[in-house]
């Protein structure tokens, strides 16, 4: 793949760490959801997962994003990734002793999402800060490009380097995510710091009133958010490979592989030719596909039809992803990013943890398979709803800045925010 050579000559050391970080995290998604099904073979304990990863950033979304906002975004996501590679070294070091409890397991996801809950609002909040205004779109979608290309070689790394222990992919992550530290560290962008204004409820609470008074924003958010949280059905991936399609760890590194295929291809093509047309209806329209997929993936019981519909998925959900997020980046000032962007992780990032505790859960109560198809359908069901909720989203045409900004607020958020 070619280096990317949009904007500053920061941006491919962005691009290689984000290569970096994400393999990491997407081999530990792997080593982690296989090691704690082995250990309790409980669809519970892998919705326990995302439950551990979740309540972190939950409990931090404010305070991070007022952070992003007051200091140095690159210092930020660096040191998360020394905070994560420490993290998986640790979980090396224990499984090699023999000393790794599920317990421990948890804590451990615990840390991975506190420090995510810091890294992912200050990443999304850097990306506009290191090209023009015009590029963001063609940015974000090869920051997805570079996303989904570790999201490929991530969970294949995983799935086959765990058949050699444990031990064995935490310490590449390990390795990968301090990599990823010295990159970050080395970044440089145009953003001029902001004014050290007081922390107040106001300020903290700013994030949230700016998307609550943007109609566009808070449906394009809560739009995938409930979406993921109905349709997480990779949580329960390693299930299917083990019970469903009866696979090994191999087989869970490939069902992983999938979507982020599909994606990769559809993130390198809006990377060169961005959506100028049309921008919301083709945003829906890839949501009610990625409904379908998953239904067609609950009822498949063959490897290459799994795999198939899953690439299905992905092509679907980075033509949402660029969306939406050129959206939120395009139209928020740049004192408001980190914010706005703790917020939209609260909702996006986050939403994938929850959604793979309310799969877990579902699957215990109902079964794998009769979950994974009731997610399928609701995601389909919110899609059209939302197209009745939200009509100026889904008559979004461009993704140019201009269009973007025609969402004018209800309130000023910025200058009167209010406690909710």
């Amino acid at each position: 793949m070619a280096i990317p050579t949009i904007g500053t000559t920061s941006y491919p050391r962005f691009w290689f760490a984000r290569i970096c970080s994400t393999i990491s995290f997407q081999m530990a998604a792997v080593a982690i959801g296989w090691q704690v099904y082995a250990l309790t073979h409980s669809t519970f304990a892998l919705g326990m997962v995302g439950l551990a990863q979740f309540l972190p950033m939950l409990c931090l979304t404010l305070i991070v994003g007022h952070t992003a906002d007051r200091f140095n975004r690159k210092t930020i996501i660096s040191i998360c990734q020394i905070v994560e590679a420490t993290t998986m070294a640790t979980l090396a070091l224990a499984s090699f002793l023999h000393r790794l409890h599920p317990a421990g397991i948890f804590v451990a996801v615990s840390l991975l999402g506190a420090a995510r809950a810091f890294e992912s609002p200050s990443t999304q909040a850097l990306v506009p800060t290191l090209v023009d205004e015009s590029l963001v779109p063609r940015a974000i979608a090869l920051s997805a490009s570079a996303n989904q290309t570790a999201s490929i070689v991530g969970p294949a790394l995983g799935g086959l380097l765990y058949a050699l222990g444990a031990p064995i992919p935490y310490t590449l992550c390990a390795v990968l995510f301090a990599t990823a530290s010295i990159l970050s560290s080395t970044i440089r962008s145009r953003r001029i710091t902001p004014p050290k204004t007081p922390v107040s409820a106001a300020s903290l609470f700013s994030g949230i009133h700016y998307i609550r008074a943007r109609k566009n924003i808070l449906g394009a958010i809560s739009l995938d958010l409930f979406v993921v949280l109905l349709g997480g059905a990779t949580a329960l991936l390693p299930a299917y490979a083990r019970d469903i399609l009866h696979t090994g760890p191999w087989g869970l590194g490939l069902l992983r592989l999938a979507p982020a295929v599909g994606a990769l291809a559809t993130s390198l093509y809006l990377g060169r030719h961005p959506i100028h047309t049309h921008a919301g209806r083709k945003m829906f329209i890839a949501v009610i596909v990625f409904g379908m997929a998953t239904v067609v993936f609950a009822l498949s019981r063959n490897v290459l039809l799994s795999m198939g519909v899953l690439c299905v998925l992905g092509c679907a959900d980075v033509v949402s992803v660029v969306v939406r997020s050129s959206l939120v980046q395009l139209e928020t000032p740049d004192d408001m990013r980190g914010r706005v962007s703790a917020v939209n992780s609260l909702f996006i990032g986050t939403s994938n943890q929850l959604g793979e505790f309310e799969s877990g859960v579902t699957a215990s109560w109902f079964g794998i398979i009769p979950a994974t198809i009731l997610g399928g359908l609701g995601s389909i069901v919110i899609a059209l709803v939302w197209m009745r909720l939200f009509p100026g989203l889904r008559k979004l045409e461009s993704l140019s800045p201009n269009a973007t900004k025609l969402d004018t607020p209800d309130v000023d958020p910025i200058e009167s925010p209010q406690p909710l």
